[in-house]
């Protein structure tokens, strides 16, 4: 009998849109197959380098990607919730990994073997169709981040964070201030004021680590309002005249 943690992982897959299009014994060979591991607070859970064992995804806990220079300058770049998958595009080019994942709390990985992984892209257009709008999701979010930059305000920032392009599936935000302060790239006193600037305007409630967002269309107005405020702390200094 399954328990704990591996049966979460098992109705987890079973759960997947591409599943059910599966045959029978495809779906068993892949119950079989899958591992899931767990990773302490502040461990790198997979390595930057090292070579990509599967694809995987988040049962539980909250991870972050980042990446890491020979100056051993890091630079995070997405996190990574409760249900998502990531490393689709390591998988799919079966390369070394190139960012780390770093556990920002106690967090469980479940992994889809690298060869139950290529078998599914090979054969299964149910599996290649959900890819395909994953990858995609995945695009937009890059070209956000890319476009926010370093010229945003940090009120942009943060609550771009908390948008549904990073939480998908829950608008109760289970993160602690330290946390988004990672997530964002910010100190935790900037996310700190921002978040009571949002919870003033009735946007967000806060209460003991949670984030709950009141109204996702005053999320979207503020974020329209704070798109245009650049983040004057990364510019260099005026000349005087």
């Amino acid at each position: 009998m399954l328990h704990g943690i591996d049966l979460m992982a098992r109705q987890f897959l079973a759960a997947q849109p591409w599943y059910d299009g599966l045959p029978t014994a495809e779906q068993e060979a892949l119950q079989a197959s899958i591992h899931t591991f767990l990773a302490r607070k502040g461990e790198v859970l997979l390595p930057q380098g090292e070579r990509v064992n599967g694809w995987y995804a988040v049962l539980s806990g909250l991870v972050l990607l980042e990446s890491e220079s020979q100056g051993q300058r890091r630079s995070a770049f997405i996190g990574m919730p409760d249900g998502e998958w990531f490393g689709e595009g390591s998988a799919l080019k079966n390369e070394p990994r190139r960012y780390n994942v770093v556990a920002l709390r106690d967090t469980w990985l479940l992994c889809l073997p690298q060869e139950r992984f290529q078998h599914l892209h090979a054969t299964s257009l149910g599996f290649n169709q959900y890819l395909a709008q994953h990858l995609n999701m995945r695009l937009g979010q890059a070209m956000t981040l890319i476009e926010t930059g370093r010229m945003r305000s940090p009120e942009y920032r943060v609550a771009l964070h908390l948008s549904r392009l990073f939480w998908r599936s829950t608008r109760q935000l289970y993160v602690t201030q330290e946390e988004l302060g990672k997530l964002v790239g910010l100190s935790r006193q900037t996310v700190n004021r921002v978040l009571r600037e949002l919870a003033t305007r009735g946007i967000i409630a806060m209460d003991h680590g949670r984030v709950l967002i009141r109204c996702d269309a005053a999320l979207g107005r503020y974020l329209a309002g704070a798109e245009d405020i650049a983040d004057t702390s990364a510019l260099p200094p005026q000349p005087t005249v």
